[in-house]
């Protein structure tokens, strides 16, 4: 956490020129357009055999099996052929309309990351081809969420009577993981607003999700796609790398020890010895007192094709949970500027207990960041089904007005 407050000094110097620079993107061809994002959802569950509606239990998928095989035996694929685009029809469609935009006429930010996971798995799914698969049969893979990039957003661009643009390719592959770019843009006349870019590292599992299953390869045609894959071979190096190095692996450095007698220091009586008494500085506000909490109950509607939580639907109520606490912190309608990465660290079951905890962790100027973490517990027996990491993220929200500092 130290080591996130050290970077709020980067995000406190945004430069809303400087934040939609974009990453790589195919221009040497054009994406092929996939229908609207109700479309695109129906298929991507139908490619799974995953039919709209109530199922008591997941559809029977061992006979699958036999289609996984190694990747050295499956075609090459090219980056163009998961380049696609969906829109969302906020300009003609009513009941989109209820669904994304909030009520100050601006794009819901969590919906939009729901259906921005889905187009991920969408992506995926056309990204692999298997030619001995029967025409009639349904994918024998299943595409899980690991792990989303951070990334900044512009979230204040009104939205109402235009539509919301997804585009997106694959951008890396490994042998059982492969990386989905996806870009959005709201649609204004001939013009395109940009709102953000993610990069979702996605998992392959085989058929019936008991284990890794391989994907196609990928090839580059040109220097352009060369550069897209290098930059994305130094993103998976890099979480790699980050995985080695996180908070609860390495200790303290010097910088953070300061840091940590800092905060010791300002909230200690120096008259009074009791070792476990502290005293709130003058307009500062307890971190245990700035936080929200919100419970869900999971349903079959925020199922994937493994009859689990979809990760869209965790991440849209951590999104929102964190802007409800940001709320109440500063007590007025803050914007929401960054989302730090989100990382899913096991399957969740429909019918799980969601407890969603959003705190206050750090106050700079009018600029505070948001931690968010989920806790999944089994209704039948109170366990907790979701240890250590569980699912996080943080997100730097600015607010109209200088806040005070959070200790």
């Amino acid at each position: 956490m130290l080591k996130i407050f050290k970077r709020l000094n980067e995000f406190c110097k945004f430069k809303r020129s400087t934040y939609h620079q974009r990453r790589f993107i195919l221009t040497t061809v054009e994406p092929i357009h996939v229908g609207t994002i109700t479309e695109v959802t129906n298929k991507f569950l139908y490619h799974y055999g995953v039919a709209i509606g109530y199922q008591a239990n997941p559809p029977e998928r061992d006979h699958l099996l036999k289609y996984t095989i190694k990747q050295e035996k499956l075609p090459v694929r090219c980056m163009k052929d998961s380049y696609i685009m969906t829109i969302i029809p906020l300009s003609t469609e009513p009941s989109m309309q209820a669904i994304y935009i909030n009520n100050v006429g601006k794009l819901r930010i969590g919906r939009l990351l729901e259906a921005m996971d889905i187009f991920a798995g969408f992506i995926c799914q056309q990204h692999v081809h298997l030619p001995d698969l029967p025409a009639n049969e349904t994918l024998p893979y299943t595409f899980v969420t690991l792990m989303v990039d951070g990334t900044r957003l512009h979230s204040e661009l009104p939205v109402h009577g235009r539509n919301v643009r997804l585009i997106g390719h694959i951008s890396w592959v490994g042998k059982t993981s492969l990386e989905a770019s996806v870009w959005t843009d709201i649609v204004n006349g001939e013009a395109l607003l940009p709102v953000t870019q993610l990069n979702f590292l996605m998992v392959a599992r085989n058929a019936n999700n008991t284990g890794p299953a391989e994907v196609n390869a990928i090839k580059t045609c040109n220097d352009e796609e060369e550069k897209i894959i290098g930059e994305g071979a130094l993103r998976a190096q890099r979480r790699r790398e980050k995985h080695k190095t996180t908070a609860l692996r390495t200790k303290p450095t010097s910088e953070e020890h300061e840091m940590i007698y800092d905060l010791i220091d300002k909230t200690t009586d120096k008259l009074c010895l009791e070792l476990n008494k502290r005293t709130l500085p003058d307009g500062g506000r307890w971190m245990s007192d700035s936080f929200a909490m919100s419970t869900v109950v999971s349903f079959p509607e925020n199922r994937n094709a493994q009859n689990t939580v979809f990760g869209g639907f965790i991440m849209r109520n951590c999104v929102e949970i964190s802007y409800a606490a940001a709320f109440q912190y500063c007590r007025g309608r803050p914007l929401l500027e960054h989302i730090s990465e989100i990382s899913f660290d096991k399957p969740i079951p429909i019918r799980s207990i969601l407890k969603m905890f959003s705190y206050i962790i750090y106050v700079e100027e009018n600029f505070m960041i948001v931690m968010t973490i989920n806790e999944t517990i089994e209704a039948s027996t109170g366990e907790n089904l979701t240890t250590n990491e569980k699912i996080a993220s943080t997100i730097i929200a600015s607010t109209p007005v200088k806040t005070n500092p959070v200790l």
